[in-house]
């Protein structure tokens, strides 16, 4: 029977804290029961060794999902997302930021409330200022990029529906932005406020350069903004050059202007120059939208699944690429036999 709720974790060199966040998990009461499904997102110390450990002596059904290689946190996430079996998902953060007994909270709120996506906002952060800083930004793009409602504070602490997180997994392109697939999906969200613990040990593998990922993939995925602020200016610097020429025409009818033709050279640049930004930024509208539409790089390859005895089978999904849809994408053992079948004949 699937449980009430399952706690993914995308995992990256977290060898020292897993264990500790499972054995808090694995001491909540749950009604209905519920799993862990941990993903190891291509980690180069001991974690995945130590996950492999933790399903041999699991007390609550757990799976440990092995990327071949680190594809990014929200690609993680979505690959924990196809595996779990709940009828709600809990999103955690592998430090043990994140209290076990605040996600029970937010599953308990959405389920009292109906609603799709229960996010979880901090009351204090304890991060960094500098990320701090960032996920203010980040924010506040979202405010811009996203259709949802200004000012919500959007965080990777937060439970959704089987029915949302089943939708969202659907997506196989290659830089998912969590959030802006949900907003896709449903409007039906709330927040509560939730503690933010101190990391179990160590520091965070978070950098501004995962930062930067995260900003492009808000803007460029799910927003054709910077696109279109680029024909604006185009059409801005097209009518300045415009103006220019005017100006030199007046100047040069009342002799006033500068010599050599200096003016007119400069309005004509400006004019063309305009003109090629507006045609570059419709062009771009389009190939933006074909470029999401067609790329076919992988968003996460499995290298392997192991579970315990009551968790996921070990034959499920392996790569997700955009010429398949994730949730039909089989196991090498039933793709194996399905050509051995065909080769038979009627």
């Amino acid at each position: 029977m699937a449980p009430a709720l399952s706690f993914v974790i995308p995992m990256y060199n977290s060898a020292g804290t897993i264990a500790a966040l499972v054995r808090d998990i694995e001491n909540l009461t749950i009604d209905g029961g519920h799993e862990i499904v941990l993903v190891d997102d291509g980690s180069s110390d001991r974690t995945l060794e130590v996950a492999r450990d933790l399903v041999r002596t699991a007390r609550v059904p757990l799976a440990v999902i092995a990327h071949a290689r680190n594809f990014g946190e929200h690609n993680a996430v979505l690959t924990g997302w196809r595996h779990a079996r709940g009828a709600h998902i809990v999103n955690l953060d592998d430090d043990g930021q994140n209290p076990p007994a605040e996600a029970v909270r937010l599953w308990e709120h959405a389920r009292a409330s109906g609603l799709d996506i229960v996010f979880g906002n901090y009351e204090v952060k304890r991060h960094a200022a500098w990320r701090n800083a960032g996920s203010w930004l980040t924010n506040r793009i979202t405010d811009l990029a996203l259709d949802k409602p200004k000012g919500f504070y959007l965080s990777s602490f937060r439970c959704v529906s089987a029915f949302v997180a089943s939708e969202v997994a659907r997506y196989a392109g290659p830089y998912p932005y969590i959030d802006g697939l949900l907003l896709q999906v449903t409007q039906r969200i709330d927040s509560i406020t939730v503690r933010h613990d101190e990391r179990y040990q160590g520091q965070s593998g978070y950098t501004f350069r995962r930062l930067v990922r995260l900003w492009l993939s808000a803007w460029v995925n799910f927003s054709l903004l910077p696109l279109r602020t680029a024909t604006i200016v185009g059409l801005v610097t097209a009518a300045g050059g415009l103006l220019a020429f005017v100006l030199v025409v007046w100047l040069w009818t009342t002799d006033r202007g500068p010599a050599y033709g200096w003016g007119w050279v400069m309005a004509t640049v400006l004019v063309f120059s305009g003109t090629q930004l507006v045609l570059l930024g419709l062009m771009g509208e389009y190939l933006g939208r074909m470029f999401l539409t067609v790329n076919q790089r992988p968003q996460s390859v499995v290298r392997d699944v192991i579970s315990s005895s009551d968790a996921l089978p070990s034959n499920q999904l392996e790569t997700v690429r955009p010429t398949s849809r994730p949730d039909r994408v089989e196991g090498r053992a039933e793709r194996l036999e399905n050509q051995d079948l065909s080769k038979e004949g009627p």
